[in-house]
């Protein structure tokens, strides 16, 4: 569906003039003065299907360094029409304000956008895209794999091996049971629907959710909305798939987690900050829940002697949730289409709604 979505909108721009031939690479750090735009790219390993995409009516410019300074990016934003920005270094302002005049639009290569400052480009009414809804298959993937991982005490076992302690037997590394079980999903927007899509062939007992308003997606997958205290009261695995906000900053923490079952098993596929990450440490510590599944953390990248990583029951994965070949494929070219349609002063493909 996203490929004949992005042939379209392909196809659209085209009629409005905003592609044409695709043209040789451009020197990394070589600013055009050309009648060509100019955009900037902030990592250079952003897939070259979005490069080419642009490639195809700018000039593509990359920062010297891998991973790229503030400062470079900041001094050559000033230089460009448009800029795709990849990772969660902070866009505000101060980008805003070295881009002047001559740029006209922006767009990341990511679903989260925490790391923007959305007042700010609300004010100035500056184009902004972003990549939601493409990455939702593989990130509610990823979710499922760190439920199974958790429950069942992957990493756990693999440690056992790793260090001679194999000792199988009946009562061994028991873990618990995802059929019949009650699951809760705090968030249920376009990932958090995807996971419930997933869970449908698991045979669970009972779907929860919370959240600001009721979803008749969600109600469609049978899922019922309680107040987020029932669901972790009541769920044996809770999945987090909420935007990072001021309201959703360490929403689980010691008191959230002392409300879950023993034997409950907790998935984040969202933002490290949701979680109080040293009450969870505590809580897996203490027994307080059985085991946690995470995808994200704080901070990030995690030290290596972080006590996170120590724990038996702890499964984390180096924010992985999109990291599928076309994910990153895709991601990257509807971000260049949004930068494509914002130089050229056209709806953006994905405009972040603010």
């Amino acid at each position: 569906m996203i490929g004949n979505a992005i042939r379209l909108t392909v196809l659209t721009l085209c009629l409005f003039g905003v592609i044409s031939t695709i043209s040789g690479q451009t020197s990394p750090t070589m600013v055009n003065s050309g009648n060509r735009p100019v955009v900037l790219v902030t990592n250079k390993e952003t897939p070259e299907k979005g490069i080419n995409k642009l490639k195809q009516k700018c000039d593509v410019i990359f920062p010297k360094s891998h991973p790229a300074t503030r400062d470079e990016i900041l001094e050559l934003a000033g230089q460009v029409d448009g800029i795709l920005w990849v990772g969660h270094m902070a866009l505000n302002g101060e980008v805003l304000d070295r881009g002047g005049e001559r740029l006209k639009a922006i767009s990341t290569m990511s679903a989260g956008m925490d790391y923007v400052d959305i007042d700010e480009f609300r004010k100035r009414k500056f184009p902004l895209g972003y990549t939601p809804i493409v990455l939702n298959d593989a990130v509610a993937d990823s979710a499922i794999g760190l439920m199974i991982a958790a429950g069942r005490r992957y990493h756990e076992g693999r440690l056992a091996i790793d260090q001679s302690q194999w000792k199988g037997g009946p009562q061994w590394l028991l873990g618990q049971d995802i059929k019949g079980s009650t699951v809760g999903i705090i968030g249920m927007g376009g990932i958090g629907q995807t996971i419930a899509k997933r869970l449908q062939g698991f045979d669970i007992g009972q779907l929860l959710y919370s959240g600001r308003r009721p979803k008749p997606e969600a109600e469609a997958l049978g899922a019922k909305m309680v107040p987020q205290d029932e669901l972790l009261q009541e769920s044996d695995y809770v999945f987090i798939a909420v935007p990072l906000t001021n309201e959703t900053y360490h929403m689980i923490n010691e008191t959230s987690l002392s409300k879950m079952k023993r034997t409950a098993v907790l998935v984040n596929v969202a933002r490290g900050d949701i979680v109080d990450q040293k009450a969870l440490v505590a809580a897996l510590k203490n027994g307080t829940i059985f085991a946690a599944g995470l995808d994200v953390m704080t901070p990030e990248p995690l030290p290596a002697d972080d006590e996170l990583l120590s724990l038996p029951n702890a499964v984390v994965i180096p924010h992985l949730g999109s990291a599928t070949v076309q994910t990153r494929n895709n991601m990257a070219e509807i971000a260049a289409l949004n930068v494509l349609a914002g130089i050229a002063n056209t709806p953006m493909f994905s405009p972040y709604p603010y």
